[in-house]
């Protein structure tokens, strides 16, 4: 019987993070393909302006994540997890849809960067809720002493993304001259995803509704608001604590090749290899840590991981700039990895067990989705703060912050000894 049942589980993970691994990927091919998306969609005089415009433009798509998280995680937790699952699956294509088939501005003029705001609009928006409602059904599946590590399969299942775009980009560069790859090779990993969609959708469809939504009953949805708007400060509190590993997780994975080759200067085939590595460490640590979190409680890994960050994001990578090359980007990346990866296994967890149980998706939603429309602009801050300064090394300066914020919000967390996280951490 309980084989039977880690079987059942093992294949109600897969089936729920499919979705998952859809949103991440095509947020991942934009920032991969950054400068070539800048030169098809908004072309200019600066080099420099038509990359940050390219980079608000991805930037654009986690300012409708809140609302997405408000709209759709209402819907989520008066209707089902697995009706909204679907939902946000749906939208999700329809955005990649659009990003993908539009032509260039040269063809079609100011409609094209429209066109492409509105992909990225509509995929922010189905964004929104896809973290927290996989989140929360993985959470309510899990078995006993194991949340944890259910839990932290949200974020592996955006690893395999990472590492299949990364994948995708070392295949092009082998199979097409950069010329391709500049004019229309980097639509093709954009049209791959929407092949994958069908079946995605397959997968997803056979979702069984979690016992624990079904034995609870079902508020309205004027109840669902009136009860976020009660609960405003366990919503901040877990902005701040979300902070850390958005900024962390964009940095290290989509921005990664657009500093690698515009701002260390380095090959686009290096970038793509140390890109896979990263996807490949995150995938690794973060089962191990959202199982010792289980372990150990998720309090000293949230602690460790901050300080550790705090410590060490500028040093590292002021030692990057200062000679860069693959070696050193490579075991910067790593370091980052680890420590994004640890945080991120005791994270997830603790904001299903933060949010009271019936608006857990929508609180869970609103909480990293605000979080993530700050670090999800990233790219286009650390742009703009090297720029700025003529600092290289000032993303360490902002991944810094986004730790402090994380570390206070953790003492705050746990801070009343009679608190539900110290309950259940």
């Amino acid at each position: 019987m309980e084989t039977s049942t880690r079987r059942k589980n093992v294949l109600a993970i897969f089936r729920v993070v499919s979705g998952n691994f859809l949103e991440m990927y095509d947020f991942m091919v934009y920032g991969y393909y950054a400068p070539a998306i800048a030169r098809a969609y908004f072309p200019s005089h600066s080099a420099y302006a038509s990359l940050l415009l390219t980079l608000l433009a991805f930037a654009a798509g986690f300012v409708m994540r809140p609302i997405g998280a408000i709209v759709l995680g209402a819907y989520i937790d008066h209707h089902g997890r697995r009706r909204g699952l679907i939902l946000t699956l749906g939208l999700m294509a329809i955005g990649t849809l659009l990003v993908a088939a539009v032509p260039s501005y040269a063809t079609i003029g100011v409609l094209a960067p429209l066109l492409v705001l509105a992909g990225r609009l509509l995929q922010g928006f189905s964004a929104g809720v896809e973290l927290g409602g996989v989140s929360v059904y993985l959470s309510e599946i899990a078995t006993p002493g194991h949340r944890g590590f259910y839990c932290s399969w949200q974020s592996a299942s955006q690893q395999v993304a990472v590492v299949f775009a990364a994948l995708l980009g070392l295949l092009l560069q082998y199979w097409l001259p950069p010329e391709a790859i500049s004019t229309w090779g980097w639509r093709v990993p954009f049209l791959i995803g929407c092949l994958i969609v069908p079946f995605l959708f397959l997968i997803r469809r056979s979702l069984e509704e979690t016992e624990a939504f079904l034995a609870r009953r079902r508020p309205g949805i004027s109840e669902i608001y009136r009860s976020m708007l009660s609960n405003g400060r366990v919503v901040l509190l877990g902005v701040a604590l979300v902070m850390m590993t958005t900024v962390s997780f964009y940095l290290i994975t989509a921005y990664t090749p657009t500093f690698g080759v515009e701002v260390l200067h380095l090959s686009q085939f290096d970038v793509f290899v140390v890109t896979l590595c990263v996807g490949v460490s995150n995938f690794i640590w973060l089962p191990l840590m959202g199982a010792l979190s289980d372990r150990i409680g998720r309090r000293p890994l949230l602690i460790a991981c901050t300080t550790l960050a705090l410590l060490s994001a500028y040093p590292v990578l002021h030692w990057l700039v200062a000679s860069p090359d693959f070696r050193k980007l490579l075991g910067v990346e790593l370091w980052l990895s680890f420590i994004y990866a640890s945080y991120n296994g005791a994270l997830v967890v603790t904001l299903t067990e933060i949010m009271p149980a019936d608006v857990r998706t929508t609180g869970f939603s609103l909480a990293y989705s605000l979080a993530t429309t700050v670090g999800g602009s990233s790219l286009a801050i650390s742009q703009w703060l090297i720029h700025v300064t003529g600092n290289r090394a000032a993303p360490g300066l902002w991944l810094s912050f986004a730790a402090l914020c994380g570390l206070v919000a953790t003492v705050i967390a746990f801070r009343h000894p009679h608190s539900r996280l110290q309950h259940r951490q």
